[in-house]
């Protein structure tokens, strides 16, 4: 066997079992449209917190599809409401109605 001098790394899993969907839930029933999301990072190259700050809306979003909530009241309270992510989007999602209904989750 050649060796390429590449080690395999643990596997990056993901327990979807484990995962609080309540709020994944509430939140997608905001816009269905928001599981239409094929990743394309539009949102997030288009996005005017992004170019000034750590911002991903992606990101975010798969956190929230993961059921996973560490970090995203911090990460969403970057975003600007500008819109740009909802005007570039290929899927028509309305990603500014996504992001309000985020932050309506995550503050109370």
């Amino acid at each position: 066997m050649i060796n390429w001098n590449y080690k395999i790394l643990s596997t990056r899993h993901i327990d979807l079992n484990k995962g609080d969907f309540r709020k994944s839930v509430a939140i997608f029933s905001e816009d269905e449209r928001l599981r239409a999301c094929i990743g394309c990072g539009g949102c997030t190259g288009s996005c005017t917190a992004a170019a000034i700050t750590d911002f991903n809306f992606r990101k975010l979003h798969t956190l929230i599809r993961r059921g996973s909530y560490t970090g995203v009241k911090e990460e969403i309270d970057k975003c600007m409401l500008c819109g740009k992510c909802t005007i570039i989007c290929p899927r028509g999602i309305n990603t500014r109605k996504v992001v309000i209904a985020i932050k309506k989750y995550f503050t109370e």
